[in-house]
């Protein structure tokens, strides 16, 4: 069955409020309907303001969800975000100019394609690797439909390739991580085992080495990108073990990473535990009674390349069968200042630049592709 896109804000402002009120709960597979985002819970009417403002355009896209959800508070959400911009930006309102199609499992995928190929979408956009089958097979079905597949690269004419150097921003992370650990142990939680997640564990481990190569990274897969249940109980194990950092490379898994961390914050606040958010900032996640425990957050801009392409393809042409990159130069990729130590914060500052120069070279993957 297909599922429903986005009703209205006052939906997602009531679905923000009960994000937050559930977030000192223990983690559960449970997932709402609408994700949370920082401007709808303002309240403000500036992004109505905005759109009665802006005469809306002749274009629509749309995106399906990996397995995550849309408010996976991570990668979903961080796309989801990014198209609600561009719709501002153009005028367009939510359910018309732009929309999701939210995917429960990978069953979802195709009848989603279809269901927004039906509605009539210019573009429609596959959120994350997992998809590059279903887009490949519904873009060959329909030669005549543009769509996008991100973290993966399509050979098809009429589909546009968003990848991004996360070893590069995960590089950055595991500097951080070296830079803050007390304990010499850190961690790192992988979603689904596979080249997309392979960059943040290799570019993470590799940071932490680039800094002290007897810091002990313990590295485990949830082997799902949804399950919350599981992240909080690697990360129960890992801290158990003695890491003190963990970075997690896991969607809505590492809501449970955050969750585990906020328990034993709360409940031992002479013990100081960290975790690194991954594909937006991820600040509003560490929040508990004693401060916030989200030590930094790689960033990965997938709502502004979505937003890029969109309007390459409105202004001129559609980018059928290009690649196209983004890193630490292009600005697609980084690391964000959190709650760093100014020493920490400055070696991350420098190392950037090292990479961006070339002085630095990241390594890509741990294991040679087939």
């Amino acid at each position: 069955m297909s599922k429903m896109k986005l009703r209205s804000l006052l939906a997602i402002g009531s679905s923000a409020f009960l994000l937050a009120a559930c977030q000192g709960e223990d983690a559960s597979n449970g997932a709402s309907d609408e994700p949370a985002t920082e401007e709808e819970d303002t309240g403000s009417d500036a992004g109505e303001d905005t759109a009665e403002d802006t005469e809306a355009v002749d274009f629509s896209i749309a995106m399906i969800t990996d397995e995550g959800g849309v408010d996976d508070r991570s990668f979903n959400q961080s796309a989801w975000e990014g198209m609600q911009e561009w719709g501002e930006e153009h005028g367009l309102e939510e359910g018309e100019g732009y929309a999701y199609y939210q995917s429960d499992d990978s069953a979802d995928f195709v009848p989603n394609l279809n269901q927004a190929l039906a509605d009539g979408y210019d573009i429609i956009y596959g959120i994350g690797y997992l998809l590059l089958d279903s887009v490949n097979q519904v873009a060959d079905q329909n030669p005549d439909q543009h769509f996008g597949i991100v973290d993966d690269v399509s050979d098809r004419d009429n589909v546009v390739s968003l990848t991004f150097a996360d070893h590069e921003a995960a590089f950055l992370a595991g500097v951080a991580a070296a830079e803050t650990t007390e304990t010499g142990q850190v961690g790192f939680i992988g979603g689904i085992a596979g080249p997309i997640i392979d960059r943040f564990e290799t570019g993470f481990t590799a940071g932490v080495a680039h800094v002290d190569d007897s810091i002990e990274v313990d590295v485990q897969y949830a082997e799902s990108f949804g399950d919350a249940g599981i992240g909080q109980q690697i990360a129960a194990g890992m801290f158990s073990n003695g890491a003190d950092v963990i970075y997690h490379a896991a969607g809505a898994v590492g809501n449970g990473v955050f969750t585990e961390a906020r328990n034993r914050m709360e409940s031992d606040p002479d013990t100081q535990l960290w975790v690194i958010g991954v594909d937006r900032d991820q600040e509003e996640e560490g929040e508990y009674d004693g401060g916030n425990l989200t030590l930094t957050s790689t960033i990965k801009k997938v709502g502004t390349a979505i937003q890029e392409s969109a309007n390459t393809a409105m202004e001129s042409e559609f980018p059928g069968g290009e690649t196209i990159a983004y890193g630490l130069e292009e600005g697609g990729v980084d690391l964000v200042e959190g709650n760093l130590s100014e020493d920490a914060w400055s070696t991350v500052q420098e190392v950037r630049q090292g990479v961006i120069d070339g002085e630095i070279e990241v390594p890509e993957f741990s294991y040679s592709q087939e």
